[in-house]
């Protein structure tokens, strides 16, 4: 299985930094572990790199608009990088009410909220990095016992430890591998053109894999003035 220590003795053999069969240092150990685990975060912000689209959902509180979400948080569960549709709320008699994404800055220009709302209508994400959490705001409060949904992408994973027995999707190993040998090469060493090659081309398959299928969808206001019976595919 592989570690961080087999991925970063590959990319340095592939640039000439180590010979097959070569060790790292301790001190090497510390210092290529830290700028792995850098390329990896720099990674998580490019949403074709990650892989980790996962749907979770909370018990929401009634009369209750923000929730924490990370480690520790109200919603524990990894900080996500971005809350993506379809999110929505789900009642005890599991119908489903979509909900609609905005931004923190939209939601800070909404109205004072109505008294009386059962169901919120939108949602918005306030990604600001405390202690490795974020806030979800819903808009009107809830005021029923009702189940939140959201879909996210997640950060990538990175190493505790030089050792930690890594478990990847197909084609990561070879990405991080290659990619990894140019990022540690920068400022002092060529790296062969066949090395970047690998490394563009291998990138380049994973975020055609990870990319989102596109489809067309009408906004959830204009669908709902229009009434039933209309498709954005097949018109009235």
């Amino acid at each position: 299985m592989a570690t961080p220590s087999t991925l970063i003795l590959a990319s340095l053999i592939s640039i000439g930094e180590k010979s097959i069969g070569g060790t790292l240092t301790a001190a090497e150990e510390t210092h290529w572990l830290a700028r792995l685990n850098s390329m990896m975060e720099s990674w998580s912000i490019d949403r074709l790199m990650c892989y980790q689209l996962v749907q979770e959902s909370l018990a929401l509180t009634a009369g209750t608009a923000s929730y924490t979400i990370g480690s520790g948080g109200a919603f524990a569960t990894d900080r996500p990088n971005k809350i993506v549709d379809p999110c929505y709320i789900m009642d005890a008699n599991n119908v489903r009410t979509q909900l609609e994404i905005i931004s923190i800055e939209a939601y800070r220009h909404l109205p004072i909220e109505l008294t009386g709302n059962t169901y919120p209508q939108y949602l918005a994400y306030d990604s600001a990095f405390v202690t490795s959490r974020a806030t979800i705001f819903l808009y009107p409060k809830p005021q029923a016992s009702l189940t939140l949904y959201i879909n996210s992408w997640k950060a990538l994973q990175t190493f505790p430890a030089i050792s930690t027995t890594l478990v990847l999707p197909p084609g990561y190993q070879l990405a991080i591998e290659s990619n990894f040998a140019i990022f540690a090469a920068a400022g002092y060493r060529t790296v062969s053109a066949e090395i970047v090659k690998v490394a563009k081309d291998s990138k380049a398959a994973i975020m055609s894999l990870n990319l989102p299928d596109m489809s067309m969808r009408m906004p959830h206001s204009l669908v709902s003035s229009m009434g039933a019976g209309h498709s954005i595919l097949t018109g009235p």
